[in-house]
C-alpha cells in the first residue's frame, strides 16, 4: 500500500499509532483471555500483531518476540498463495509447517482479512498460539528424541480456514483426529479467531473513521518513519563486524555432542547484517531452527540495541540482512526435525546480543540463562480421558553494568510465564511440592546475576509420559567485564524405588505414581569484578538468601 505521506497531520498520525499499538493489545488480551489451554490463558504463550495488505507488519502486541517475528514469514506466504484482492469478509487462513515459514508444529498462525465497508482489503490481522498438542510421537509434540519431522505432528500448510464465515469442515476434522485433545485445540483456535476479529472490527472502524486514502497514508509514513529512526539509530552505533560464539548443551539424540553457534554481526551505514557462517551443520535431533527462526532473533536484537522509543513496525527491520548456511543448525534441510526450535532461537538472539556488548555496553547485559525449559506431561484421566498438560520455565538474566539480573524471567525472544501451581495440578494428578528460587546460581559480580528457579512435581496417580527440554545443563551462561558464570541447570528423577536418575538436558520418561522430578533452571552471568559489589548489596543478598554465605567475600 504505497502513499504519498507529505501533507499529513503529525497529531492525527501519532493517534493513529497509538491506535494501531492499543488494537493489537486488544487482540493479545482477547486471545490470552478467551483461550483453554493453560500454556496460553497461564502461560501467555501467544501473540497478535497487525500487517499491511503488502505482508509488513503495522503493530504488534506486547507478546513474545519470537512469534512476532516468526508471523512476517508466515503472513507472506499467505498472500502468495491467497492473493489480498480474492480475500474477503469472514475468510481466516491457517497455517503452521515450518518449511514454509512457520516455526514449529505447535505454533499455529491464524490470517484474517480485514475488510471495509465496501469490500477493500485494508490489512491484515494476525494471531499465534502454542497449541498444547499436535499430535505426533509424545503427548506435547515436543519429543526430544524426533529426528525428522514427520515425528512431529500434523503438518498444516496455508490453508483456507473460513470462507464467508463458515469453518472448513473437513480441515477441522482433520485437526480433531490426529491431536490427543480436540477440543482445547479447536478451543484455543477459536480464541485466534475471535482475536483476528477484534482486529478487524476496530481498524476497520478507524478506516471508515478517517478514510481509506488517509489511513494508507498514515500506514506507509509510520513504517517509513520508523526505519529512518532505526537506521539513524544504528548509525550511532560505532561500525565494524561483531563476533561471538555460545553453544547449546545438545540435540537430544548426541548427548556429549555440543552445539556450536558462531556469529558475526555487521553494522554499517545504517544496516544491520547478520552472518552465523561457521556454525554448526544440522543436527539429527530436534534442535533445527528454519530461517523464520533467525529473522525472529534478528528482529528481537535490533530492537534490543536501538532506542526503544522507536515505534515498532516492519520499517525497524528493513535494514536486516541475513547470511544463513543451508544445512546448518539455523538453516536446515527439510525433513529435518524442528519442535525445539526455540532453544536454538534463543542462543541465537543470545549470541546476536553478544556480539554487540562492545559496542553498547550499557543496553546488552552479561549472559542471560537463555533457557525456557519445556516440560510435558501427557496420560489418561481415571475417566480414560486424555491430558496433556505442559510448562515453560524460566531462568535468570544476565546483570546489566549498573544493575543485578532479574531472577527467573524470560529473556531473549521469549515471554512467557511460569504455570502456576493450582493451574497445573487442576489439569494433571500431580502436585506441586516446591516453587523456589535457586539460592546461589546468579554469577557473581559487581552486578549479581538473576537467579533460576527449583520446582519440584510428584506423580499422584497412573502411568505419565514425560518430556523435558533443558538447556545450560552444560553450558553456563557467560558472565562480563569479570563477571563469574552463572549456575549451570540441574534436573533429576527420584523413583519410588530410591533410584535417581540424572536427566542430561533432554529427555523422554515415563513417570510412575510417587515420582517425582525435580528441576532447578540456571541463573544469568554477573557483570563485573565481584570484589567491587557493595557490600550492602551482598549483605541483602545474604539476608535474602540469594546468595549461599560461603559466595560472600570476606
Amino acid at each position: 500500500m504505497q502513499r504519498k505521506n507529505h501533507g499529513l497531520d503529525p497529531i492525527t498520525v501519532e493517534v493513529v499509532r497509538n491506535k494501531l499499538d492499543g488494537i493489537a493489545n486488544e487482540m493479545q488480551q482477547t486471545l490470552l483471555r478467551s483461550s483453554f489451554s493453560p500454556i496460553v490463558k497461564e502461560g501467555l504463550d501467544a501473540s497478535a500483531s497487525l500487517f499491511t495488505v503488502d505482508g509488513e507488519t503495522l503493530a504488534q502486541a506486547c507478546a513474545i518476540p519470537v512469534h512476532l517475528g516468526t508471523l512476517i514469514p508466515v503472513v507472506a506466504k499467505i498472500i502468495e498463495i491467497y492473493p489480498v484482492v480474492q480475500m474477503k469478509a469472514g475468510d481466516a487462513f491457517i497455517m503452521n509447517e515450518p518449511y514454509l515459514g512457520g516455526t514449529h508444529l505447535p505454533d499455529i498462525a491464524v490470517v484474517a482479512p480485514i475488510v471495509t465497508k465496501d469490500g477493500r482489503v485494508v490489512a491484515l490481522s494476525a494471531a499465534m498460539s502454542h497449541h498444547q498438542d499436535m499430535g505426533g510421537m509424545s503427548p506435547g509434540s515436543v519429543p526430544t528424541n524426533a529426528v525428522e519431522i514427520f515425528q512431529e505432528g500434523l503438518r498444516i500448510p496455508p490453508l483456507q480456514f473460513r470462507k464467508d464465515g463458515q469453518y472448513n469442515e473437513t480441515l477441522v476434522a482433520l485437526i480433531r483426529q490426529n491431536v490427543r485433545i480436540p477440543d482445547t485445540v479447536m478451543g484455543d483456535l477459536n480464541a485466534q479467531l475471535a482475536a483476528c476479529n477484534v482486529g478487524a472490527r476496530r481498524v476497520g472502524e478507524l478506516v471508515d473513521s478517517l478514510g481509506h486514502n488517509l489511513v494508507g497514508s498514515i500506514f506507509a509514513n509510520l513504517l517509513q518513519r520508523s526505519e529512518e529512526l532505526t537506521r539513524s539509530a544504528l548509525r550511532s552505533i560505532p561500525e565494524g563486524t561483531y563476533s561471538y560464539i555460545d553453544y547449546n548443551d545438545n540435540d537430544g539424540i548426541e548427548l556429549d555432542k555440543r552445539i556450536k553457534f558462531e556469529v558475526a554481526v555487521t553494522i554499517k551505514d545504517g544496516n544491520f547484517h547478520v552472518d552465523f557462517t561457521g556454525s554448526s551443520p544440522q543436527v539429527r535431533g530436534p534442535f533445527n531452527a528454519v530461517p523464520s527462526g533467525a529473522l525472529a532473533a534478528a528482529c528481537f536484537a535490533i530492537r534490543a540495541v536501538t532506542d526503544p522509543n522507536i515505534p515498532t513496525n516492519a520499517g525497524c527491520f528493513r535494514p536486516i540482512s541475513l547470511e544463513l548456511p543451508r544445512g546448518s543448525i539455523v538453516n536446515p534441510i527439510e525433513p529435518a526435525a524442528v519442535n525445539a526450535r526455540t532453544a536454538t532461537i534463543k542462543r541465537m538472539a543470545g549470541c546476536i546480543l553478544g556480539a554487540l556488548r562492545p559496542a553498547v555496553p550499557e543496553r546488552v547485559p552479561a549472559d542471560s540463562s537463555g533457557e525456557m525449559l519445556a516440560v510435558m506431561f501427557g496420560g489418561l484421566r481415571p475417566s480414560g480421558a486424555p491430558f496433556v498438560v505442559g510448562e515453560l520455565i524460566a531462568g535468570g538474566s544476565g546483570a546489566g553494568i549498573n544493575s543485578d539480573g532479574v531472577d527467573v524471567i524470560e529473556t531473549d525472544v521469549s515471554n512467557c510465564m511460569n504455570l502456576p501451581a493450582e493451574a497445573m495440578e487442576m489439569e494433571a494428578p500431580i502436585r506441586v511440592h516446591q516453587i523456589a528460587l535457586w539460592s546461589g546460581s546468579g554469577g557473581p559480580g559487581k552486578q549479581r546475576g538473576g537467579l533460576g528457579i527449583v520446582k519440584e512435581y510428584e506423580v499422584l496417580d497412573g502411568e505419565i509420559r514425560f518430556t523435558h527440554r533443558g538447556e545450560r545443563h552444560m553450558c553456563a551462561a557467560a558472565g562480563s567485564n569479570g563477571g563469574g558464570p552463572g549456575a549451570m541447570a540441574v534436573s533429576q528423577i527420584f523413583r519410588t524405588n530410591g533410584q535417581i536418575e540424572d536427566i542430561p538436558s533432554k529427555a523422554m520418561a515415563v513417570l510412575q505414581k510417587g515420582d517425582r522430578v525435580v528441576i532447578t533452571t540456571a541463573g544469568g552471568g554477573g557483570n563485573g569484578d565481584p570484589k567491587l559489589r557493595d557490600r550492602r548489596l551482598a549483605d541483602a543478598d545474604l539476608k535474602d538468601e540469594k546468595v549461599l554465605r560461603s559466595d560472600v567475600r570476606a
